[in-house]
């Protein structure tokens, strides 16, 4: 439950006073020794916390996850697998699982998109983190299209759905290789693009390092770039612009 939400069932008579007094009395952290879930960060952000789950220890991952469930009534998990997600839905049968993003979530029921983010990949090796960027857009509240394998070996199939492009708030561009969608783009659209270079390549990409120079190299203006393979990162920023979008229409 979020401060909107207490405020709300105190306008509503749903919640006493005294008990709205002792949420906002909580310290902004959960203390589990293991780690410090940050409770406060939507009211100060608008984005609650996500886990990370690459690398925990199952019986932290767990606990984790329910702790930020229980706080919001639902959680986001990134760079999860598939051994995770089984020992999650074993205490969560409702928590669903992507094998190409590898996110792991639980969202309530009816949630409300707006705006529009336009997720664009050079090819469809890249999909799985334009999959991460578009799923965090989502969670978070934004509408988005998927524009994939649109790459500049074949710049038909990109200005062929330009339209679609040129009409969202914001564009995220993920490549590899040599991540040249990011500059075209760029020079095509008035919005902001977040390039997005991946590990998808031959030897001399260097596992996306030739991607990134490329991206930060960019001749185009208003091209941001995030790490390599960093779709969360992408579809975080996405969304923070496509809320400033909606709450200028």
């Amino acid at each position: 439950m979020d401060a909107h939400e207490v405020l709300e069932k105190v306008k509503s008579g749903e919640m006493p006073i005294e008990e709205a007094e002792r949420y906002f009395r909580r310290e902004p952290f959960e203390e589990m020794g293991y780690a410090k879930l940050d409770t406060h960060r939507k009211l100060r952000s608008g984005f609650a916390e996500v886990i990370f789950c690459s690398g925990k220890n199952d019986e932290h991952l767990l606990h984790i996850f329910g702790k930020l469930y229980e706080a919001e009534g639902e959680v986001f998990g990134t760079r999860a697998t598939k051994a995770q997600y089984e020992m999650i839905r074993n205490h969560y049968s409702e928590v669903l699982y992507d094998e190409i993003s590898r996110i792991l979530k639980i969202e309530k029921p009816g949630k409300k998109r707006t705006g529009k983010i336009a997720v664009c990949t050079a090819g469809t090796a890249d999909i799985p983190v334009a999959e991460e960027a578009a799923q965090t857009a989502e969670y978070f509240g934004a509408n988005v299209e998927r524009i994939y394998d649109v790459g500049v070996s074949g710049l038909h199939r990109m200005l062929s759905k330009l339209e679609e492009i040129q009409s969202a708030n914001c564009v995220v561009a993920v490549a590899g290789m040599e991540g040249a969608l990011a500059s075209v783009l760029g020079g095509l659209v008035d919005k902001p693009v977040i390039a997005v270079p991946t590990s998808i390549g031959y030897g001399a990409s260097m596992h996306g390092l030739s991607a990134l120079l490329t991206m930060i190299n960019s001749c185009a203006n208003g091209i941001a770039v995030v790490n390599i393979d960093n779709g969360y990162g992408a579809g975080y920023m996405a969304t923070q612009i496509n809320r400033l979008g909606v709450r200028d229409e």
